[in-house]
């Protein structure tokens, strides 16, 4: 059911959480109505949380998910009379599932562009410089490189990419850097360009750093049962720099035929990844409003089982969560907040998403209207 009154889809800043429900859209977020049955089928009945587990419950959430400036954006730092060559560059990026900021593209008419650049450059993950001989004397890109520059220095770590697209002199503080030759192969400058922004755009796998825990995490999925049902699975290890163990987590999550078929409809139109993270956004909110845990006390691993189910669509996810632990007994039990593990990973994801194209938009919008 769509609301009257108005497009069925507004994906102006991407906030696609459909989640696999019925969706009410509206031009800046969206609000979805769950109802969901969870039934208890394994797990530990120690923590009190899975009390509530322990016959089935039925439930209903309201949520309104908003994706904005959350996401961490690859910044594209250009002389304007670059923009065909910046321009080009992005839309490379953006076919490669990169989520690029480039004022172009940004910034409407009456915004402050001081304020908009300046905060972009503070929120993204990386900059691009293009290097020619205009943007090397422009003042402008200057001021932008060295923001970053800064940036770099305070987070130790590498945030400026320089990007050669015609002979120049390379300023000074990035001689070192190793840099993109688009002068002869564009193509081949393309493909390092790629592989050194991959740990800040591939939303399938990463590492995640609180304080001296490091959770290294990945992500994988397929068909399985003759192609009738979409799978994914989730692996994480937590390790802490204080401790002399290891946490192993495995989650599976099995679509039945009607949650299959929904995945297939992003799947036809190349929009497979989007799936994907609708997905892992559905089963988060269900994690987090569930507390959802895990107790262990020992060497031997710990499975729970869960069944998330859209009543209205018929929609439902089977999640088996396997834990365990490795390395050396400290003589306590250990509590793992899975439910902070699905956050996590939505978390990551979304920062690293880029926006859908116009004809992206359109598509969405018939495939999921039809």
């Amino acid at each position: 059911m769509i609301p009257e009154g108005g497009p069925a889809v507004d994906f102006a800043d991407l906030t696609t959480t459909v989640c696999c429900y019925e969706i009410f859209f509206r031009q800046h977020s969206v609000r979805c109505h769950i109802a969901w049955r969870v039934h208890k089928l394994r797990g530990n009945s120690s923590l009190e949380d899975c009390r509530t587990f322990e016959h089935g419950c039925v439930g209903a959430v309201r949520c309104t998910v908003q994706w904005r400036s959350s996401r961490l954006a690859i910044f594209i730092s250009y002389a304007h009379s670059d923009a065909q060559f910046a321009e080009k560059l992005a839309r490379q990026l953006v076919q490669h599932n990169a989520h690029v900021w480039i004022d172009r593209w940004e910034i409407n008419v009456g915004e402050s562009l001081i304020q908009r650049i300046q905060q972009a450059i503070q929120e993204s993950s990386a900059l691009l410089i293009v290097l020619s001989k205009s943007s090397v004397q422009s003042e402008w890109c200057k001021k932008e490189l060295n923001a970053a520059l800064v940036r770099e220095l305070e987070e130790k770590r590498v945030i400026v990419l320089p990007v050669v697209a015609e002979d120049c002199e390379i300023p000074l503080f990035l001689r070192e850097k190793r840099y993109a030759d688009f002068r002869m192969d564009f193509g081949a400058a393309l493909r390092d360009l790629l592989s050194a922004i991959a740990k800040f755009t591939n939303p399938d796998q990463g590492r995640v750093t609180s304080g001296r825990v490091n959770t290294d995490w990945s992500e994988s999925w397929g068909y399985r049962d003759g192609e009738k049902h979409f799978c994914m699975e989730y692996t994480l290890v937590e390790s802490s720099l204080d401790l002399a163990f290891t946490i192993l987590t495995e989650i599976f999550v099995v679509c039945n035929e009607a949650a299959t078929k929904r995945y297939r409809k992003y799947e036809s139109i190349g929009l497979d990844w989007l799936g994907r993270m609708i997905i892992t956004e559905a089963l988060a909110e269900f994690a987090v409003n569930e507390n959802m845990r895990i107790l262990l006390k020992d060497n031997f691993p710990q499975d729970s089982g869960f069944t998330l189910l859209d009543e209205k669509t018929q929609r439902a996810y089977d999640i088996h969560v396997r834990c365990k632990r490795l390395g050396e007994d400290n003589g306590k039990d250990q509590l793992v907040r899975i439910a902070n593990y699905f956050a996590m990973i939505r978390d990551h994801a979304k920062a690293r998403l880029r926006g859908l194209t116009p004809t992206e938009r359109a598509s969405l919008a018939e495939v999921l209207t039809a």
